[in-house]
């Protein structure tokens, strides 16, 4: 059922609840992505620092993973608020 289908949703409200819809999905689906990558290298980078210091490294290693935890999980919940803004919620 798209936006137009409902008598609450027609003309213009139904055209702008559409586009705003279909950009807040986009864009909140890139947020995702992007923080997804950033925080799979913080991980990685973290992970690489900690296994060729050893123990000296390992507290270097590991605030990076944290930090690559922390992006990831802030772009997943502003993309989230991003989709759901889009969908009018």
């Amino acid at each position: 059922m798209s936006p137009l289908d409902t008598n609450e949703d027609k003309g213009a409200t139904g055209a702008a609840k559409f586009v705003t819809s279909t950009l807040g999905n986009t864009v909140g689906g890139l947020g995702k992505t992007v923080g997804g990558v950033v925080g799979a290298g913080g991980r990685g980078l973290g992970q690489t620092i900690t296994s060729a210091t050893g123990s000296a490294g390992k507290p270097v290693g590991e605030a990076i993973e944290s930090l690559g935890n922390g992006v990831e999980s802030g772009a997943k919940n502003v993309s989230q608020g991003v989709e759901d803004a889009g969908k009018w919620k």
